[in-house]
């Protein structure tokens, strides 16, 4: 037991909480006013959602004991066993029961991250269902393969440091499978969709970049020079997304924007998410800036294939988690991290296409199981919102409330 890693990761865990509320202002600020509490409350909700899913089994699906390599079994149901005691096959300098609240709350922001693609046309309930459903069915399996003892995808050498094959893939592609079930917004194609509260999207905007040092430097799972190497990382990336986005914009369009800025720090956090404990300083700007100029080029052609993924979950997660998967399988150096491997730069060429399996077999996965929750719950019960409820709001027709008294 080590007390300046316990304190570390205990500090590391209220980051990554504060990523979902973060998050709920981030996404609240890019709707229009009529929808705003509706899709912050679709964030801020699953922060207990999630939280009864992952301590009844969650917890005991993604860490448990293997079976098959495929998934944990049942054994720690309701935390039975999770003890004070460090774990012997996790975070083994921390308290069994820190290594389980820090990892729940990446269990919460992932599927909070989906909501972006849908937003301002799901009803609540039928959304709390998909939610539930899709963390047993697609995190909690894919967490164990990458990140489980025994998991499958794990055992033959495809790495994930922080989350983007098991965060950032899994939601993107989730967010893809909604919008094609879902469909597009009433009045998408003709209606302007401009956002309502810009400096609210900023705020959410400087806590999300605030607790991804939780999210990426505490995924070392210890208070060392990997953490250091994470937290420097993802700093830097952030920044060079951010630079790259207004760049593009600045060409392509002849000024910069404010959601433009954002959306290009979170592409580069996001970009950088899977490899951050793994590269140097100057590969994570590469990194960084690559992120912020394909995330930026997916966002604009998102227009061409006339899919209203409202706040571009798909563009940034998705394309952002992908990209820096495989950068991992390029970029990775055992001279910044004796623990981890060396990328198509070092000689590891089987690392790059180890990565390339991962996010084929994540994507193809999450999607597909998506696919079929969106399915079966809208031609049940209906996730979609009637016309008229959509013209009104999400805050009044799913929650009797306004944001904005005149």
């Amino acid at each position: 037991m080590n007390s300046a890693d316990t304190a570390f990761i205990l500090a590391a865990a209220g980051l990554v909480m504060l990523m979902t509320p973060g998050l709920a202002l981030f996404y609240g600020g890019m709707v229009r006013g009529k929808n705003v509490l509706g899709t912050i409350m679709q964030s801020l909700f699953l922060i207990a959602l999630i939280s009864f899913e992952w301590v009844y089994i969650g917890y005991s699906m993604s860490f448990g004991p293997d079976v098959g390599g495929i998934i944990g079994n049942l054994s720690w149901f309701a935390l039975n066993g999770v003890t004070t005691a460090p774990s012997p096959d996790y975070a083994t300098t921390i308290p069994q029961t820190v290594f389980m609240i820090y990892q729940c709350m990446f269990a919460i922001i992932t599927p909070a991250l989906i909501t972006g693609a849908f937003a301002e046309r799901v009803r609540f309930v039928p959304f709390l269902i998909f939610s539930v459903l899709w963390s047993i069915l697609v995190y909690n399996p894919v967490c164990h393969w990458i990140w489980g003892k025994g998991g499958w995808l794990g055992n033959i050498g495809v790495l994930d440091f922080a989350g983007g094959l098991v965060v950032h893939v899994t939601c993107g592609a989730a967010a893809l499978a909604g919008v094609l079930v879902i469909g597009n917004r009433k009045g998408y194609g003709r209606t302007s969709f401009m956002p309502h509260n810009l400096p609210m999207t900023m705020l959410g905007t400087g806590l999300l970049w605030f607790g991804w040092f939780g999210f990426n430097g505490g995924s070392a799972l210890a208070a060392d020079e990997v953490a250091a190497t994470a937290f420097v990382a993802t700093h830097l990336a952030g920044m060079a997304g951010m630079f790259m986005w207004v760049v593009m914009e600045w060409f392509t369009q002849g000024k910069a924007t404010t959601l433009g800025a954002a959306s290009g720090a979170i592409s580069g956090l996001a970009t950088i998410t899977p490899t951050a404990g793994f590269v140097g300083p100057n590969a994570a700007i590469l990194i960084g800036l690559m992120g912020g100029m394909l995330c930026f080029m997916a966002v604009s052609y998102k227009a061409k294939l006339k899919l209203d993924d409202s706040l571009d979950v798909v563009g940034i997660h998705g394309v952002g988690g992908l990209l820096g998967t495989l950068c991992l399988g390029v970029f990775a150096s055992t001279a910044v991290n004796p623990g981890g491997v060396d990328g198509l730069l070092y000689g590891g060429v089987s690392q790059f296409f180890k990565q390339l399996l991962g996010v084929v077999v994540v994507g193809g996965y999450a999607f597909v199981i998506s696919w079929v929750l969106f399915k079966g719950i809208n031609s049940t019960i209906g996730m979609r919102m009637g016309e008229e409820a959509e013209v009104e709001g999400m805050d009044s027709t799913e929650h009797s409330e306004t944001a904005y008294n005149n």
